[in-house]
């Protein structure tokens, strides 16, 4: 009887010092809360607010807060839009093409070929320094070397190659896509050197074993589990090169179009409603070309 008083006692006393099952439940919400504040201040409300802006009638001098669809047909009812989002996508193919063969081989070199810490860090500082400078200045930086008297049509010209400047190396569809592939390179290397880093040494040692060579390891081994950071790295240079508009701007001249592009230029003449329609739309196609990405590969690996 008294050993059954005192399991009882003792029940109560767990009892009470027991913690409240639903503390755990709320803990994470409240913890959540400040980084979903910033989400919906600084992404959900100007989405939506650009979403309403989009269906708003304008004038030269006036915005009209109504409901139309005036701006999404005549985005869709004009070849030039369709113009316009081919360049881009292709602009954003090609810069994905060299970005994924450069960075890979960039990324390789350094997980595979230089084995200390200090040097790998070294090349980064290397590769990184270029960065702390604008995207204009490192546009404009191409002007001196590939314009009409510039270095390589002078070196070129000195060597007796050309008997005349080339005239595609600048303010062409060429500038714009090397200017491309100069400012987002790097986004491409990080991820694929991260994910080429978490690959089991020992995976490499057993296919040398096995009489693999270099360039079969390379294909078997190192490109399929490096996908999630190609995946991570191809999703920054598309959507970065999509949403650009200060680049073509100054490397092709105004010779070549893009959807930033004219974005930007609907801004200068006040058309608020129409760019809010524009950068709608454009962000449904950069939706639809990551989600593509992300069917293809599984980036969850990776984060």
């Amino acid at each position: 009887m008294i050993r059954s008083q005192e399991s009882g006692v003792g029940d109560q006393e767990s009892t009470r010092r027991r913690p409240d099952s639903r503390l755990p439940i709320s803990v994470p919400w409240l913890q959540a809360l400040p980084l979903a504040a910033v989400v919906a201040i600084f992404l959900v409300i100007p989405i939506l607010t650009l979403a309403v802006v989009s269906f708003w009638d304008y004038t030269d001098y006036d915005l009209i807060p109504t409901f139309e669809l005036t701006n999404y047909t005549d985005l869709f009812g004009s070849w030039v839009t369709y113009a316009t989002y081919a360049s881009t996508l292709r602009f954003a193919a090609l810069t994905w093409l060299f970005t994924v063969v450069i960075g890979f081989w960039i990324a390789y070199f350094l997980a595979f070929h230089v084995r200390s810490k200090t040097g790998q860090m070294a090349c980064f500082l290397v590769c990184t320094i270029p960065f702390l400078t604008s995207n204009v200045i490192r546009s404009i930086s191409w002007i001196p070397v590939l314009g009409r008297n510039g270095l390589v049509n002078s070196a070129l010209l000195g060597l007796g190659a050309i008997d005349k400047p080339l005239e595609f190396l600048l303010f062409s569809d060429f500038s714009t896509v090397l200017s491309y592939v100069h400012l987002y390179v790097l986004f491409m290397v990080v991820p694929i050197f991260n994910t080429m880093m978490r690959i089991d040494r020992s995976i490499i040692e057993a296919a040398v074993d096995a009489g693999a060579t270099g360039w079969q390891i390379v294909r078997d081994v190192v490109i399929p589990l490096s996908k999630p950071g190609i995946a991570i790295g191809s999703i920054f240079v598309v959507t970065l090169v999509m949403g650009d508009f200060s680049t073509i701007r100054l490397m092709s001249g105004g010779q070549s179009a893009s959807v930033g592009l004219l974005i930007s230029n609907q801004l200068a003449y006040l058309q608020y409603p129409a760019a809010a329609a524009n950068a709608m739309v454009l962000l449904a196609v950069v939706l639809c070309v990551v989600a593509a990405m992300m069917r293809v590969v599984d980036i969850r690996k990776e984060l």
